[in-house]
This record gives structure tokens, sequence and C-alpha cells, in this order.
């Protein structure tokens, strides 16, 4: 199989590899997905996916990469190809029905937890979306969700360029907000700027419908803030 990167890891310089997963790989992907389950102290923040899911991934409606070190499974990052219906995501963020081909989703992204701080999360993100840039154009869209005070998956999503475009209830009334990155997008220019608290849900979504995005956060007084910027006319 295929070896995309080859690292080591801080704790005691172990080698790492990451390679392509295969249906072969599923029951070591539902086996991390339980060990990071059961470490989560509010299991609200993540959306599992079910074996079913997986396999609708590995059977070729997606791409799925993982970390191994010494032949364990220690970390792993999707992209789904959605199904065309009534919850997906590009009808959140105001796509017409004839761009919802173009998107694909940013899924679940795990890590085990004696392997955080290695920024295994990172590097799967980037190896993963370079694997799509491979599919010769296929998609314009990269979209996923992320629950509010989910920290380190907020961190990934703006450190990925990617922006917050909605913030509504998924998933059966979870709240999410709602990311989006155009891949055929220069860096956008920024005109204007505000900061809200992320506790301040009414205000983000009254933000939101007047068309800023969300495209940072920061941590100060003790709370956490996303900066919110209208795009340059």
């Amino acid at each position: 199989m295929k070896i995309l990167y080859e690292g080591t890891l801080k704790q005691d310089d172990q080698r790492f590899t990451v390679l392509p997963l295969s249906i072969d790989h599923l029951q070591q992907i539902l086996t991390l997905q339980d060990i990071v389950i059961e470490a989560l102290e509010n299991k609200e923040i993540l959306q599992p996916l079910t074996s079913e899911e997986y396999q609708y991934i590995l059977e070729g409606n997606g791409l799925m990469i993982g970390a191994f070190a010494e032949e364990q499974l220690i970390a792993f990052r999707a992209l789904l190809v959605p199904p065309i219906d009534e919850e997906h995501l590009g009808l959140d963020i105001g796509l017409s029905e004839e761009e919802l081909p173009r998107v694909i989703y940013q899924e679940i992204s795990i890590v085990h937890p004696a392997y955080r701080g290695n920024r295994l999360q990172k590097t799967l993100a980037f190896l993963i979306m370079q694997q799509l840039e491979q599919l010769n154009n296929t998609y314009d869209y990269v979209c996923c969700t992320v629950a509010p005070f989910n920290i380190p998956s907020l961190k990934d999503k703006f450190a990925q360029g990617m922006e917050i475009a909605a913030l509504k209830e998924k998933y059966g009334n979870r709240l999410r907000y709602i990311f989006v990155k155009k891949l055929t997008e220069e860096k956008p220019n920024w005109s204007d700027f505000v900061s809200l608290r992320m506790g301040d849900i009414s205000g983000q979504q009254a933000l939101l419908a007047e068309g800023w995005r969300g495209i940072a956060m920061e941590h100060r007084d003790g709370e956490y803030w996303v900066r919110f910027g209208k795009k340059a006319k």
C-alpha cells in the first residue's frame, strides 16, 4: 500500500506512517472511534459514524487516510461524498441545487488520546486535501460541521482557511457551525470585522444571516470569541 507520509512522534521518537485506508481497516477504525468517545468529557461534541457509514466511504464514496504506529491505527481523517438530500450542507449555506454535486464533506477526524500533541490532525488534514486535489477538480466546495466549544476541531478548520457560513441545529437538534471552503477561490479580502462570544448563539446567527462569515477564534478574558468578517466588494 502506498505510503503517503512518514514522520516521528514526539513522545518517544517513534516512527509513524500515513496510508490510505480500505475496508480491511474497518474494525481498527471503529475501535479507535470507541476509544476517543470514551475519553470525551462531553460526548455531544462528536457525531460518531456507524459501521455502515464508514463502509459507504471506504467503498468509493469518499477518501480515508490513517496514521499508524507499529501497525496500530492512531489517527484518521475522512472525506465523504454526501447524498443529495434535504439535509445537504450546501443547502444550509445557500448553494443552489445545481452546485450540490460539487460539494464534498470533511467528515470525522479522530486522534487517539495517547497520541495528541503530535500535530496529527493537522498533518492528516494537509495530506487528505492533497489527495482531493488529485481528483481533477471534481469538487468546488468542502463543507463540514463542528459543535460550538469543540475547540480542537474549530482550530483545525480555521487553520485550513475554512469559514463559518451558518449556525443551526443538525443531527437531531444538535447545534453546529457549518463550515465551507471554496476550493476554486483565492484567499478573500475582508473589509469589516466584529467579534462575538461563542456562547452568543443568537448574535452569531444574526450576523451570519446578514452575510458575515466566521473567520477566526480567540481566547480572552476567560472566554472564547469568534471573529467575523465581511468580504470586500
